[in-house]
């Protein structure tokens, strides 16, 4: 009885167990198909978000490769342009260098002037010292170069005034000498003249008379006489026409001499020294 009521029991027991074992079943089946419903649910939101947000990132990334795509263009024609910048800029550069060079030197004669600079700045000193000296010398010597000129210019007037006046001195002692030489010329040609003219009447009065030889002796002795103070005549005519022949000569020497001391050419002075005559012709 205990084992049939404990079968019992155990049935009932089994059966209730079962029927909580089903409804369990049920109850979990259902709560797995919703939360199969659910997930299926989240999947499918989630597949479409994940479709979605890489159908976003498939149109990202393809503008994002038209992008690339442009900016690559642009780059490689960056590139072009910084290759040939860098060429230019090495091109540049080398030519930087060669002036950095020439500036080096530069900076190193600079630095040598520099070291210089001091003794160029004492020479300076001096120098301007002996400036202000050779200006007052130069003031001086304007000073003196103006008094010069007045002096000069004075000079030149009195050399213009003493050129006219010996000039006309000249011309004066030219006539006055020419003058005087044509008359002792032509005094000279008369008694010249004269004597010949006496000495043919002479010879003719010889010729006619018959003479006795101490007439004739005391005729020709009278007739040296006179020859004799003809002939004495002669030469004081002579020597004052040689006379006045050397003071022209000398006045005319005199006048060169003051005219190179002016310096005034001599070509300019239309005058000739004239000739003295000889003694006894």
């Amino acid at each position: 009885e205990i084992e049939a009521k404990y079968n019992k029991k155990m049935q009932v027991l089994r059966e209730e167990l079962d029927l909580r074992r089903k409804t369990e079943i049920h109850e979990v089946e259902e709560r797995k198909n919703s939360q199969i419903s659910e997930l299926m649910r989240n999947h499918e939101k989630a597949f479409s978000d994940i479709k979605n947000y890489y159908n976003d990132i498939t149109l990202k990334n393809l503008a994002l490769i038209t992008l690339l795509k442009e900016q690559m263009e642009e780059t490689k024609k960056r590139e072009t342009k910084l290759e040939k910048e860098k060429a230019d800029a090495l091109l540049q550069n080398k030519q930087l260098k060669e002036s950095l060079q020439q500036s080096q030197e530069q900076v190193f004669e600079l630095q040598k002037k520099l070291a210089h600079y001091d003794m160029d700045k004492e020479a300076l000193k001096h120098a301007k010292g002996h400036l202000k000296v050779s200006q007052k010398e130069l003031k001086d010597l304007q000073w003196e170069h103006e008094v010069l000129e007045q002096r000069f210019s004075k000079v030149q007037a009195e050399r213009d005034e003493l050129y006219q006046k010996f000039t006309k001195a000249i011309n004066e002692v030219q006539q006055k000498t020419g003058f005087k030489n044509l008359l002792l010329e032509r005094k000279l040609k008369g008694l010249l003249g004269v004597l010949e003219k006496k000495e043919v009447e002479l010879s003719e009065a010889f010729a006619a008379s018959n003479l006795d030889p101490g007439a004739l002796s005391l005729v020709s002795n009278k007739l040296e006489d006179v020859l004799s103070s003809k002939n004495a005549t002669i030469k004081d005519l002579q020597l004052q026409l040689a006379r006045v022949c050397k003071a022209h000569n000398d006045m005319l020497q005199t006048f060169q001499a003051k005219l190179t001391d002016f310096g005034i050419p001599l070509d300019n002075l239309g005058f000739k020294p004239l000739a003295s005559p000889v003694l006894g012709q």
